[in-house]
Order: C-alpha cells, then structure tokens, then sequence
C-alpha cells in the first residue's frame, strides 16, 4: 500500500484563530458551529485567513460481488445507468455540484459495464466489480493498492487545478453492506446493529441482509488476521478503497475534506484507522436515515452539521452543507471587530 505523511494539524496558531474569532462584533461564542469551523478551517490551513478556492467533487463508481446474494433492492445494472445519467448532468449530485460552484469528476474505478467510450467519465477501471466476499476477499492485494493510488493520483489532479476542498461520493448499488461491516468491525459494535435497510430492503429483506454477511464475517474470521488493511480489502468496494486513498491523499496535502453519509463515513473511519491524524482535515457534514449511522459518526466523536434525512448516496449531503461551511470562512475574513467597529467589548 502507498504510504501517505499526514500529520494533526499544528496547533501553534490555536490561541490567535481563537482569539481573533472571539474579536469579532459578536458576543463569544455566539456563532456556534461556525467558530468551530473556522478554527478549523484555518488550522488545516495554518493561516488566519482561509480560503475555500475551486471546490472539487470525485463521485466514484464501483460494483459489488455481494450484490449477487440480494443484499439490495437495486439490481447492479443501476449502477452503470447512474454513472451515464451523471454524464447528462440529470443526477442529484450534478444539480447540487451546479448549485455550490464544485467541479465534478466523473471516475470509474470498478463499474461491472463497458464506460470506456462514455464522454465525461474518467476511465480508471481496475476490475469489473469485485469479487463476492461471502466466499473470498473481494479484491487482490494488487487491486488493493491500486484503488488507494487511484484516488491519491486523482486528488493530485484537482489540486494542479488550485483545488483547495475534496468531497467525495459514491456510486455502487450494495455498498452498503461492506460499509455495515466496516462499522462493526471498526467500531467494535455488533454487526445486526449495523445493518439496515440500504436502498429500501424491506423486514425480509433486512434479515436475509443480516444471515449473508453474518456468514461473510464469520469466514472472514476463520480465514483472515483481523487487521484494518485485511478488513478494507476482504470487504470494501473499489470506489470505496478509492475515496480512503483520495481522502488520506487529500489530508496530506492539508486539503478541506468532506465527509457525507453512511457509505463515505465508513470510509472516513477506514481512513482514519489506517491514518488516526486524517481526522483532523475531516468535516462531517450530514448524518443519514441509514440505521447505525449516527453510532458511526460516534465512533471517531464527530458531530455532523446536517441531519436531513438524506440517503442518496453520491456526496449529496456534503454538497448541501458546503454554503455553512462557506459561511465560517466568511465569518472570520469578513466580519468586522469590536475596535474597528468603535463597540465596547462587553466580555
């Protein structure tokens, strides 16, 4: 595996971000999770003074050998489908791209269909979905390191463009079961608390969900050390090893990264199992309907900026919490202090 140099943010600037925040023509405190933000923010950044300059969006295709078993109502044709109706700018994640001024990237990393040819996908096939992990690890360890180069090569992409914000989102029908497991594995919870529904299983279909990867964790065990490489690649989808590289990448190169939904968090966490200090460049932004979501946000302590009952999937929350993120920053750039604006500091 490609070995990153990340390290916590420097803290040195601490007290003068705190004290200018505390400055401003505000009773202290009173802006809340913006004052947060901006802290953190401008230790990522090391400056008093931050900038959230050509945001990027990597949404990240990749099929599942578990789809097989009927772990999702949605059939793995989906997943093609959608990654052609991004191209047309008809999806969820195009309008909110749109919307908020991020360049999106298209990227194929693991789709089960031909997309070679479709113009605005970015071609970086390494297998056609992965293999079924009820019976063996779903990708090689070559395919392994090649997801996380894939996605610290296309994080380099945005930054030569002056990117200074990654958010990453998914496209992979059945991405929700290894995210379940990862969370059981990761954060040491039960693994029938970290199923749900996905994209709409109903009782029967959660049950059957449950005995399926009950079964593939229990061979994980008997055939497999337990260490959080072995967990990622016996489980984890290409897109999903994708974005744990573009994120690692992304926090070594002191990027803003946004994390969004079930799926993305569990990859936050892999992220930060394999890095604890990625965490520091991490701003999770929205907690979903998926069940054990919440639970998984508190493994790592994060507090998420939205709960709108989004699950989607593709980055969507994140996008929709980027204009609070923006307002931090205008907050500390922009807002006037008490001595230039001549009032009585009164704290």
């Amino acid at each position: 595996m490609k070995e990153f140099t990340i390290h916590n943010t420097d803290k040195s600037l601490e007290q003068s971000i705190q004290q200018k925040i505390d400055h401003l023509n505000k009773p202290k405190g009173s802006l809340g999770r913006l004052e947060e933000l901006a802290l953190q923010i401008c230790l990522i950044q090391q400056t008093l003074a931050p900038s959230l300059n050509h945001p990027c969006h990597l949404l990240l295709g990749g099929d599942h050998g578990i789809e097989r078993e009927g772990v999702s109502v949605s059939p793995r044709e989906v997943t093609w489908q959608q990654m052609i109706n991004f191209t047309h700018g008809g999806g969820g994640v195009n309008m909110f791209c749109r919307q908020h001024g991020f360049t999106l990237r298209i990227v194929d990393t693991g789709v089960d269909h031909d997309l070679s040819d479709v113009e605005g996908i970015i071609d970086r096939k390494i297998a056609r979905g992965t293999r079924n992990f009820l019976h063996e690890p779903a990708m090689s360890e070559e395919e392994f390191d090649r997801a996380i180069q894939v996605g610290s090569d296309l994080v380099d992409d945005c930054i030569a463009g002056g990117c200074q914000v990654l958010c990453v989102g998914e496209m992979g029908i059945a991405n929700t079961s290894p995210s379940s497991i990862w969370m059981s594995l990761f954060g040491n919870i039960p693994l029938d608390e970290c199923i749900g529904a996905g994209a709409g299983l109903d009782n029967p279909g959660i049950q059957h969900k449950r005995e399926i990867l009950a079964q593939a964790l229990r061979h994980y065990h008997e055939t497999m050390e337990d260490t959080v490489e072995n967990a990622i690649r016996y489980f984890g989808g290409l897109e999903m090893v994708t974005a744990i590289g573009a994120m690692l990448r992304g926090a070594e190169k002191g990027l803003v990264v946004l994390v969004d939904g079930f799926i993305m968090t569990a990859c936050a966490i892999a992220a930060i199992r394999l890095y604890p200090a990625a965490q520091d460049y991490m701003i999770f932004t929205h907690c979903g309907d998926e069940s054990g979501h919440r639970r998984m946000l508190d493994i790592v302590g994060a507090k998420p900026l939205l709960n709108l009952g989004l699950r989607l999937g593709e980055g969507t929350g994140a996008l929709c919490a980027y204009p609070i993120i923006a307002s931090a920053v205008h907050m500390i750039n922009e807002m006037n202090n008490f001595d230039n604006a001549h009032i009585t500091k009164y704290f």
